[in-house]
């Protein structure tokens, strides 16, 4: 009935889990500080979270499937998170 869940995917959720709550935690106050300049700096500080989230579930769930793909894949993988974080900071 119960499946076992690998570790890969349990820390993937939790990382998201994490960041979500984050996310939630930052709404609720920008509503409590209802300051314009205040809120400003709230949601300017989860810029930096939300790519180290994508890069730690990314650099987990490559290593959860590390023998399963090559080298070269993964440097490929790598690049694409590379230029994602590019492209969303360069606009």
């Amino acid at each position: 009935m119960f499946q076992f869940l690998e570790k890969a995917i349990i820390g993937m959720a939790l990382l998201r889990i994490l960041s979500g709550s984050i996310e939630i935690f930052a709404a609720l106050l920008i509503l409590k500080v209802n300051q314009i300049e205040k809120a400003l700096i709230i949601n300017s500080s989860l810029a930096l979270i939300g790519p180290i989230i994508l890069i730690l579930t990314t650099t987990i769930g490559l290593i959860g499937i590390a023998e399963k793909v090559s080298f070269t894949k993964m440097l490929w993988i790598f690049c694409g998170v590379g230029l994602i974080l590019y492209g969303v900071k360069s606009s």
